[in-house]
């Protein structure tokens, strides 16, 4: 069954006996709002998203799994940064509350972003705080209350949860030979038990795939913000490289999808047997 706010996201629950395992696709949205505003080109925009990553795991729910995926584009406000990550130089006027850009932000890509990409920007003047507060209440803040919510559930059933944040990474360098297929992130082994992400990434190294590990992505805000490991909350982010199922250029899947699909339902189904059983433990002590 599916609960779904109108432009913002769709929660897709467990068919079957629930398992307390979570997945978020945060940047995968290509539903762009009217009042967006932008003036980069379309097509460079597009490529901030995770485009086809929710369909990658689309079939979690059959393995018991939550699954929670935006509909609006990361460009237009970023839910994997801190709500108070906000650039000054975007604002027309002072926030009215206490601000912590980050390195991120002052590179123009915070909450909001203010470039397109380094050196396009993505608007012709500045955004007014009202603009600002409207994505926040409209799109920011439904989406976190929906993970919040899923993850809170679970554990209150289980005493455990498992999180997989899940994105899309393009190609960098020049070398194929130098690139990874999977950068898995639990910021230096904060956010999960190392186990779960030893795990994760031995059965993505035995699909025969290359696999890193918080080099170049460690994980941002929704890892953070939803991982205690020492209460049993376990949150792991996941980059996928486009290029093993998409046109990077294009945005079109090509022949690869299917199979990168189908080791993705297999890594779920794992993922959820281990959730499932860590929960059983976490009960019985």
């Amino acid at each position: 069954m599916s609960f779904v706010i109108e432009d913002v996201l769709v929660r897709d629950d467990p068919q079957g006996r629930p398992v307390p395992l979570v997945l978020d696709s945060p940047h995968s949205g290509n539903v762009y709002p009217r009042d967006f505003g932008f003036v980069c080109p379309f097509r460079a925009l597009r490529q901030a998203e995770d485009t086809h990553v929710d369909e990658l795991i689309a079939m979690a729910p059959e393995h018991g799994a939550t699954v929670i995926s935006a509909l609006f584009p990361r460009s237009y406000i970023d839910v994997n940064r801190a709500i108070d990550d906000i650039e000054p130089e975007l604002l027309a006027s002072p926030w009215p509350e206490p601000i912590h850009p980050s390195e991120k932000s002052f590179a123009g890509m915070g909450l909001v972003r203010r470039l397109c990409r380094p050196g396009m920007p993505m608007y012709d003047g500045r955004l007014s705080v009202a603009q600002v507060a409207w994505r926040i209440d409209r799109y920011y803040r439904p989406y976190h209350e929906q993970v919040g919510t899923a993850i809170d559930r679970l554990f209150g059933q289980f005493g455990t949860v498992y999180h997989l944040n899940c994105h899309s990474m393009p190609t960098f360098g020049r070398d194929p030979s130098a690139r990874a297929d999977f950068i898995l992130g639990d910021r230096d082994g904060t956010t999960c038990d190392p186990d779960f992400t030893r795990y994760v990434a031995g059965f993505l190294k035995s699909l025969g795939y290359r696999v890193k590990l918080n080099d170049p992505y460690k994980g941002v805000e929704l890892v953070r913000r939803y991982s205690d490991p020492k209460r049993g909350l376990h949150s792991l982010q996941l980059e996928i490289h486009r290029g093993l199922y998409m046109n990077e250029d294009t945005l079109e899947k090509h022949d690869g999808f299917g199979s990168l699909q189908a080791h993705l339902t297999a890594l779920i189904g794992r993922l959820a047997t281990y959730a499932r059983d860590a929960g059983k433990l976490d009960a019985a002590e």
